[in-house]
């Protein structure tokens, strides 16, 4: 943090999400940051777009925590999967994961995630996109990934970071966006109100993903 970083001055930051990787990679920007869920039912709208479902969704997670800090610096975020314009949500059960993973084998799909900053009437929003080309999979590796219920709390039914299903043969864009946190996103949103991260955060998502990241803030 820098000298007049209102973070120094007692502000809190505030991360909407009880996402474990989110934490993880939310604590990659070195600041003092706060975990708070924000119950929001996470469902599309008519007519809505993928992207605009993440962004309002994250959104609305942040508006939902600031309202109870209203001097807070809240982050919302909102990952969704989206193949040939249809939403791919969490799946309910395994029979739903099979057929997500099973629709997405070999093929291409988008997974963008909205960021939303609130602090009290101020806010920002962002949204990252990234091209993800999935493997082609034998039906004997899906079926032993979803009996581990990894699945089950993940948009599209799958972690790219995965170390035994390794579901992805590649990607165009930000790996981290995947993982549902595009750190340089955030990153450019906090330091525009003046609240800096204190590694160099390209370099700190690298190291910690093992992929390259060819974003500049």
């Amino acid at each position: 943090m820098t000298h007049d970083s209102p973070l120094d001055q007692g502000a809190l930051f505030i991360l909407a999400s009880g996402s474990p990787r989110r934490r993880e990679l939310i604590d990659l920007l070195g600041l003092p940051v706060r975990v708070e869920t924000a119950q929001v039912v996470e469902a599309a709208c008519n007519e809505e777009s993928p992207p605009e479902t993440a962004a309002r969704l994250a959104l609305a997670k942040a508006r939902a925590v600031a309202v109870r800090h209203p001097s807070a610096f809240v982050l919302g975020c909102d990952t969704v999967v989206a193949l040939d314009g249809a939403l791919l949500g969490k799946p309910a059960h395994a029979a739903q994961a099979t057929a997500m993973l099973t629709a997405l084998r070999g093929r291409t799909h988008a997974v963008y995630t909205g960021i939303a900053l609130v602090e009290g009437a101020r806010e920002a929003t962002d949204l990252a996109e990234t091209t993800v080309r999935m493997r082609a999979y034998t039906d004997a590796e899906l079926t032993a990934y979803v009996a581990t219920g990894d699945p089950l709390d993940k948009a599209g039914a799958y972690a790219i970071q995965h170390a035994t299903f390794r579901p992805v043969a590649g990607w165009d864009g930000c790996y981290a966006n995947v993982m549902g946190l595009p750190l340089c996103h955030v990153a450019r949103l906090l330091a525009a109100w003046r609240v800096f991260p204190t590694p160099d955060v390209p370099a700190a998502c690298q190291a910690y993903t093992g992929h390259a990241c060819h974003y500049r803030l």
